[in-house]
């Protein structure tokens, strides 16, 4: 799924934070596994993030046709994006209509080039030198 944010929760160890509504596929997914994978996307990158954020039709595996790579986990990483994240939740919390998913990241990767895709104020934005 795409999602609009994470946090950064420590750096020693390395924790973050995310949120996933409990009706998701991708929350069902994350419980049954306690792991999951951020793929910080590329300018460049829309389609496969309107693919994963619902804005077009729904497959079965959203990751078909799509390059992928693993780290530790086995989560699944989209390969061309500008970083990784692989991580293990620690603690679930429950918070209204969402879980609040605490992993470590128990391994990283940044390729080092390019810009981030933006989506801001409801449309994908340039970042400008």
């Amino acid at each position: 799924m795409t999602v609009s944010s994470f946090t950064s929760i420590a750096l020693e160890p390395p924790l973050i934070i995310i949120s996933l509504q409990t009706i998701s596929r991708t929350h069902e997914l994350v419980t049954q596994s306690n792991t999951f994978a951020v793929t910080i996307l590329a300018d460049g990158q829309q389609e496969i993030s309107d693919r994963f954020a619902g804005r077009m039709q729904d497959t079965e595996d959203r990751l078909a046709d799509i390059a992928t790579e693993t780290l530790v986990t086995g989560a699944p990483f989209i390969k061309g994006g500008l970083a990784y994240l692989d991580c293990r939740v620690t603690q679930a919390i429950a918070v209204g209509t969402n879980t609040l998913f605490l992993a470590e990241v128990v391994a990283a990767r940044g390729n080092g080039e390019g810009k981030p895709l933006v989506y801001h104020d409801r449309s994908y934005q340039k970042l400008v030198d």
